[in-house]
């Protein structure tokens, strides 16, 4: 009998085991700049086999990937670009930067429906292999509510923490309905305006507007806390506009890894900072080119 042939994001989630060892490996030694061998003798692999490796999951280089991620540059991009947020509302921008952007269409469900709970509400989910290990996927008759990511081992643990959001919701295990959403989200061919990702939220008033203001962040750029404060009318709630980018619920889509600290370190992220500087870096792939 044949064997099926692996799916492009069955390979992208086999390739993050190695990616993730890696990215583990570069965030401990990332100020003195590694060379490739030593990443990949940490990674258990050969050095060729690495860069083969991150040019198929990422189109960067190891050395570039490690300079896409650097807090030098972390911090440049802040520095470089404060009025990023006014920038893509009041101009718009153009080029790759936007690619993911223009695929999410979103609306926001009633704050009747947030405070019971998802009473009445039936949520259908399922683990599919991602770029950044498994991804857990939800979705209403609306459109997407939820994606979250595990390692291998922890799919009960990302399951109960999705369910704990909205407690009184039915959930129907159905990988069949939310294996189209993540091909499309993690398909970069498949961001086309005209075809939109319909997303919806589920969350607070102000939650609701810190997660739309997040879609503005193009890839490839970030911003802080502070800057969404002032963005969302708050200027002085930093902290928590900080609690409600930990609590977004669509993650990639809705790009809470796009939020640094003020200093350009790389904050905490829900999903873990090994896998916010994995998608730092392979959204960079996407936007500059390979190098060396």
């Amino acid at each position: 009998m044949t064997a099926t042939p692996a799916t492009p994001l069955a390979i992208a989630a086999r390739d993050y085991d190695v990616v993730r060892r890696a990215v583990e490996y570069i965030s401990r030694h990332v100020r003195q700049q590694p060379e490739v061998e030593e990443i990949a003798a940490a990674a258990g692999v050969s050095a060729r086999a690495l860069t083969d490796l991150f040019r198929r999951w990422c189109g960067l280089t190891p050395k570039a990937f490690l300079q896409a991620v650097t807090l030098d540059r972390a911090r440049r991009i802040v520095s470089e670009c404060p009025n990023v947020l006014d920038a893509a509302f009041e101009l718009g921008l153009s080029g790759p930067g936007r690619l993911h952007d223009l695929f999410v269409v979103h609306e926001a469900m009633s704050p009747g429906e947030w405070k019971t709970g998802g009473a009445g509400l039936v949520v259908r989910f399922g683990f599919h292999p991602s770029p950044f290990g498994l991804a857990l996927a939800m979705s209403t008759p609306r459109g997407l509510c939820g994606l979250a990511f595990a390692d291998v081992g922890e799919e009960a643990a990302a399951l109960a923490d999705m369910r704990a959001r909205w407690p009184n919701a039915t959930y129907v295990e159905d990988p069949t309905a939310t294996a189209p959403l993540v091909a499309r989200i993690f398909d970069p061919t498949s961001w086309q305006g005209d075809q939109p990702l319909r997303i919806v939220f589920i969350g607070t008033d102000f939650e609701i507007k810190v997660w739309e203001t997040l879609l503005r962040i193009p890839m490839g750029l970030a911003t802080t806390y502070s800057t969404i404060a002032e963005h969302v009318g708050r200027p002085k709630a930093a902290r928590a506009v900080g609690a409600a980018v930990g609590k977004n619920p669509i993650s990639f889509v809705v790009p809470c890894h796009r939020v640094i600290g003020k200093s350009g370190d790389l904050t905490g992220y829900h999903w873990g900072l090994t896998r916010k500087r994995a998608i730092l870096g392979w959204e960079a792939g996407k936007v500059e080119p390979a190098g060396d």
